[in-house]
């Protein structure tokens, strides 16, 4: 349907499996599969409920009739009655024990966390890709001398490969953050009301410990751990933040990379994949701009605003349970992981696609080389016999002169020639050329690259060996 709108991050960005995750098909089938937990799991501690009466509930988990639930909802302005009406009137012999005793957000919250954890393990996949492709693309170029930048301007040199070890430090906090969350989610349970699951107890005729003891079998059935052991009618609202502050962290480290890459591209030091038929501009045919770095830059914006809404949400909460969270998280949290589906999926794809051009990076490294080595040169003459101050104020000179005829006149880099042709200096060409060759000058920067991809990426990378092979594919 082309005559109204649609949501850019389904049809342009996020990927088949993350939309699928947050489709109503996979959320309303979540709620039956949690109805067929409790019944089992009620049955199981004693009450009154035939097996019949379950497999019937199993057998309809799949087939929504979303028509019907649609029309139940528009009668009772309420959505959860309405698929219980739904899935009743395909199940007329389970219809009475469908949802006993339990409270709306009893379907409701429990598969928001179950979504939440299904998207943040496919969120994990996509992160440990990522790094997998940044931790070739820094062993293969961890010896090429470039040109490293503060404030963007010309600092010491470092090299290509060890840059990339700063975006691949990043995504391993990143990593850590999604390990710790997916560790801490629990279910919501079945707590009732206003958590004090006091329509359970009275279901079980007080027994305590089976009240208990039901919340543990559907946490089993549902494949979590536990449930949190406190709540009000819902989980608390700061779960919602911290999931998607896992995401915003992911943004924030997606985005300096496609800022990195952005510069780099101006520089002419690195492309991203460029189709044989794609256009870079509507007006100028030669341009080949950005733009999936530029796109990783917006889609990470707009996740990073967005954590502003469980913050808000999670801040807001009256009492045992208020209303004006649901709207809010049915956008929030989906579109977090839309975004972070489509931001994640353009990284890989940059990064396995892009083109270094090391010839460019040496020719910019070569125009700014006579001024990151004044002081080697310095020390080199000191160590020769020349005098330590006279010298200094030889290279002060040169260099003030050298730099005023670049900016002002835009000549060539020539201080090279002109400590050459100063006898004070007392240099050949050959020592001039050993002072100034960039592998010695970029430090530990190769070493460093090599020893943190063995140490601390490889077996990151070792341990999820069973997440890695996805193919990144761009849709627009």
């Amino acid at each position: 349907m082309k005559d109204i709108y649609e949501n850019p991050l389904c049809v342009r960005y996020a990927g088949r499996e993350m939309k699928e995750i947050f489709s109503p098909d996979h959320k309303f089938s979540t709620w039956r599969r949690l109805w067929v937990a409790l019944a089992e799991s009620q049955r199981e501690l004693g009450l009154d409920i035939s097996t019949e009466q379950i497999e019937e509930l199993k057998a309809h988990i799949t087939d929504i009739d979303y028509d019907r639930a649609a029309e139940y909802e528009k009668q009772l302005r309420h959505d959860v009655m309405a698929h219980i009406r739904a899935y009743g009137d395909v199940c007329p012999k389970a219809k009475g024990i469908i949802h006993l005793g339990a409270t709306s957000c009893y379907v409701g919250d429990n598969t928001d966390i179950i979504l939440m954890k299904e998207a943040l393990t496919l969120v994990k996949k996509l992160v440990v890709n990522c790094i997998s492709s940044l931790y070739d693309f820094a062993d293969r170029y961890k010896d090429i001398p470039t040109l490293a930048y503060t404030h963007f301007q010309p600092a010491q040199p470092t090299t290509v490969g060890k840059r990339a070890t700063l975006w691949i430090q990043d995504l391993l906090l990143d990593l850590e953050a999604i390990d710790f969350q997916l560790d801490s989610l629990k279910l919501l349970g079945c707590k009732g009301t206003t958590g004090t699951a006091a329509s359970f107890l009275e279901l079980f005729d007080g027994d305590h410990e089976k009240v208990k003891r039901l919340e543990k079998l559907i946490a089993d059935k549902m494949g979590f751990e536990s449930c949190y052991g406190v709540s009000g009618q819902t989980y608390s609202r700061k779960v919602d933040y911290n999931v998607l502050s896992v995401l915003c962290g992911i943004a924030q480290s997606a985005s300096k990379f496609a800022n990195d890459i952005r510069l780099l591209s101006h520089l002419k030091e690195f492309d991203e994949p460029f189709e044989s038929k794609q256009v870079g501009s509507s007006a100028m045919a030669y341009k080949r701009n950005p733009m999936r770095s530029e796109r990783i830059c917006s889609l990470s914006r707009h996740v990073i605003c967005n954590v502003l809404n469980p913050a808000v949400t999670a801040s807001a909460q009256w009492f045992e349970r208020t209303l004006d969270d649901s709207a809010n998280k049915r956008i929030a949290v989906p579109e977090a992981f839309l975004a972070i589906d489509g931001i994640l999926t353009l990284y890989i794809n940059i990064v396995q696609g892009g083109k270094v051009y090391p010839k460019v990076i040496k020719r910019h490294l070569d125009e700014e080389m006579p001024f990151m080595v004044t002081e080697n040169i310095l020390m080199y003459c000191v160590s020769k016999g020349g005098d330590r101050q006279e010298l200094h104020e030889a290279i002060r000179r040169h260099s003030v002169e050298t730099a005023k005829e670049i900016k002002e006149n835009g000549k060539p880099n020539d201080l090279f020639y002109k400590i050459l042709s100063d006898p004070l200096f007392d240099l050949t060409k050959e020592e001039l050329e050993s002072i100034a060759d960039p592998s010695k000058l970029t430090g530990r920067a190769n070493e460093q690259t090599g020893e943190f991809l063995h140490d601390t990426v490889l077996p990151v990378l070792e341990r999820n060996k069973s997440l890695l092979g996805i193919k990144a594919e761009v849709n627009i």
